[in-house]
Formats: structure tokens, C-alpha cells, sequence
């Protein structure tokens, strides 16, 4: 009977861890849509910005904006998104791997110097770096409770005010790309300085040899496209990042609802088989019994 009594309580147990598992992933379905929503409607414009920044990329020789400025990496900062809560599957320890094989890749030798920094968006990476003493600048968790562009911007202007004054002479990028619920691409880009666009083909050049009237100049078209194509820049990866965040807890959650059915299924067996013991023990007593009774 104790077997049959520890068999019912793991079920009930596993039946609870269901229905919560069932909860979350309706809540992050409901979140992963508005989630994907902001990221679908940020593309095409940051899409755009980016293609007029390279079909201006020609102004950008000889620029004074100290964002296009290629300086030996001695100071190097690396930006990770992530989430601020677990039971996403892996998402997490995909951008902390991706981190920690950039530095280790490019900046070993800066890491040994002392001269590798983190800004964290989203408390898991925050937490991960903190611990192994690394240099952790700010705190930026709260970010995902007002998710807007004036929240990131202020992010991107510190990180942009700290390349200016010389503390970064690199600004690497770490985070998902959503792709779509269960899909989602590490991703690691350069954020500072801005990389030129590369040296079009003959053939591109013919095929996009169109003459602009620009106004105001060309060159102070590029000089204020540059800090808004940084900063939408940011502003991208951290919307892909969120969006990435909830399809990896609901298809998580997915997989969690499915696992626990598999395992209800066999203590169900279980229990059948404890229970056929059980009784059958009983009657043997009971027929034991009453022979000797009879004797």
C-alpha cells in the first residue's frame, strides 16, 4: 500500500507541473504575438535606414562622426541580450556560449588585461558575469518592463558616449534573431565603429546608378544617420531577442506539457500494476486464511 500511496502522490504531482507548464506556454503564445508584431514592423525600416546608409556610403570617407572611426581594439565591450527569467530551453546559455567564444576568439588578450566589459540587457547574463567577476557596467534589467525605444536609446547613448570618450574601441553585439517560434539564430554583430558598407560590384553600380537631390547636404544626412542607424541597430536585436524569448519558453512549455503526458502515462501503468499487486496479495491472504480456518 505504501507503493500504491508514493505511485498517487507522483501523479498528482506531475499532473500539477502539467496544468502549469499548459498555463505558461497560453502565456507566452499571448506575448510571443505582440512579441513578434514590434520586431515584424521594425524590419522594413531598419531595413531601409540601413540600405540608405550604404547607398551614402560614400560620404562616409573622410567623415568627422567618431562612430565610423577604426581604432585598435585595446578596450573592448560586449553587449548581451537576454532574458530576465529561465524555462526557455536553452536560450539563455546560447548567447553566454556565443559571448564567451567571442572573447575567447578575439580577446583573449584583452580579457587577460582586464580590458573586456559587459553591458547586460536582461538579468540571466547579468547574473552569469557578475558572479565570475567580470567588469559589469549598469544594470539594465528593467528594460523589458517598458520595452520602447527611448528605454534602449539610453542604453545606446551610454554605449555611444563611452566609444567617443575612448573608454570601448570595440562595441560587439550578442543575441537571438527570431526566426519564428521554435527557430531562433545566435547572432553576434559589430556595433561600434559602424562597418562601411562594402565595394559594389560594376554590375551593382550600373544597376543602381540613380543621381539623388539631397537636402539638407549628403554629408549631414550621413553624420545624423549614423547614431540613428546605431541606435535602431540595438533597438532590433533587442526586439528580435524578446520575441526569440517567447517562442523558446512556449515551445519549452510545449515540449514540458508533452513530457509530463509521457510520464503520466507510465506512472499510470505503475499504479495499475502496484494496485493488481496489491489486491492480489489480499485475496491470497484472505483464501490463506480462511484454508487454515477450515484445516
Amino acid at each position: 500500500m505504501a507503493n500504491l500511496k508514493e505511485v498517487r502522490n507522483r501523479i498528482a504531482s506531475v499532473q500539477s507541473t502539467q496544468q502549469i507548464t499548459k498555463a505558461m506556454k497560453m502565456v507566452s503564445a499571448a506575448k510571443l504575438k505582440r512579441a513578434t508584431n514590434a520586431i515584424i514592423a521594425l524590419r522594413p525600416y531598419a531595413t531601409k535606414l540601413k540600405e540608405i546608409l550604404e547607398n551614402l556610403s560614400a560620404s562616409l570617407e573622410g567623415s568627422s562622426s567618431p562612430f565610423i572611426q577604426e581604432r585598435e581594439p585595446n578596450k573592448v565591450l560586449i553587449v548581451t541580450v537576454s532574458s530576465n527569467r529561465g524555462l526557455a530551453g536553452a536560450f539563455n546559455m546560447n548567447v553566454i556560449k556565443a559571448a564567451n567564444n567571442l572573447i575567447a576568439e578575439k580577446y583573449s588578450k584583452q580579457l587577460q588585461n582586464g580590458n573586456v566589459s559587459i553591458i547586460s540587457i536582461g538579468k540571466k547574463t547579468q547574473d552569469f558575469y557578475e558572479k565570475r567577476k567580470y567588469n559589469v557596467i549598469g544594470n539594465n534589467n528593467e528594460i523589458y518592463s517598458a520595452l520602447t525605444f527611448e528605454n534602449v536609446t539610453k542604453v545606446t547613448d551610454a554605449i555611444m558616449a563611452g566609444f567617443e570618450k575612448g573608454d570601448f574601441d570595440k562595441v560587439e553585439l550578442v543575441y537571438n534573431r527570431f526566426r519564428n517560434a521554435a527557430i531562433q539564430y545566435i547572432t553576434t554583430e559589430q556595433l561600434l565603429p559602424l562597418q562601411k558598407a562594402e565595394e559594389p560590384t560594376k554590375a551593382e553600380v550600373k544597376a543602381t546608378n540613380v543621381e539623388y537631390i539631397l537636402e539638407p547636404s549628403k554629408e549631414e544626412i550621413v553624420e545624423q544617420l549614423i547614431p540613428k542607424s546605431i541606435k535602431i541597430q540595438l533597438y532590433k536585436a533587442v526586439l528580435d531577442s524578446h520575441a526569440s524569448e517567447h517562442g523558446a519558453r512556449m515551445t519549452s512549455m510545449d515540449k514540458a506539457t508533452e513530457n509530463a503526458g509521457e510520464l503520466l502515462k507510465a506512472l499510470k501503468l505503475s499504479y495499475n500494476q502496484a494496485r493488481q499487486a496489491a489486491i492480489t496479495t489480499e485475496l491470497t491472504e484472505i483464501v490463506s486464511g480462511a484454508a487454515a480456518l477450515n484445516g
